[in-house]
């Protein structure tokens, strides 16, 4: 066999193993970023159920959050580590010493409850919005409950915490959720990665 054809054999094993390592050996895919978010609302809003529905874990005999916890939700594009802290009255007014470090937002409230108990929502949505630590982060807020006959629609949520005016200029959503249709909350996080991702390359453009 002439040094050419070798050589010619040779230079086309070398195109044929690269062209396999580019199509099936591409090597581990690139880590998911992480982000930190903080989840909040008054109890009996259904945070701890959702979470843990999120991360497929037993709902069983859940109860209400004592201090705060923390769970890692996977995601396809992300992994978000959300840490819930507990809506109990004597647990709210230490809020503020857990959004240090927290790159967005999830607000849940129950779109069923009294009207009183939505307008104390609606009071501490409107505290986290304006706070120095959040003001300027990417908001997820789901009307939750809406699996039941007394759940308000989101357009009344939207309405009555007079979200457009106080939200303006921020990155925010608004959707509805239930336990019932995880689907849906799914692609409510979906949406808020998005919003993330966003905030990450804005900042990297500064």
């Amino acid at each position: 066999m002439s040094e050419c054809l070798q050589l010619t054999l040779c230079i086309c094993r070398i195109a044929a193993y690269t062209c396999f390592r580019t199509l099936c050996c591409k090597g581990p895919p690139s880590p998911r970023p992480e982000y930190d978010l903080v989840c909040i609302g008054l109890t009996g809003s259904g945070k701890t159920s959702l979470l843990s529905r999120l991360c497929s874990e037993a709902t069983d005999n859940i109860g209400p959050t004592t201090g705060f916890s923390i769970k890692a939700v996977p995601f396809q594009n992300a992994i978000l580590n959300v840490k819930e802290l507990g809506g109990a009255d004597s647990i709210k007014k230490y809020w503020s010493r857990y959004y240090q470090g927290s790159q967005g937002v999830v607000f849940i409230l129950d779109s069923a409850s009294t009207d009183e108990d939505l307008e104390m929502a609606r009071t501490e949505l409107h505290s986290a919005l304006q706070h120095p630590q959040l003001c300027t982060l990417p908001f997820l807020i789901l009307a939750n409950h809406q699996d039941k006959p007394a759940a308000r629609t989101t357009q009344e949520i939207k309405k009555y915490f007079e979200l457009e005016p106080l939200a303006r200029g921020k990155s925010w959503i608004l959707e509805g959720s239930s336990v019932d249709n995880m689907d849906a909350v799914k692609q409510s996080f979906t949406q808020l990665i998005e919003l993330l991702e966003d905030k990450d390359q804005d900042t990297g453009r500064i």
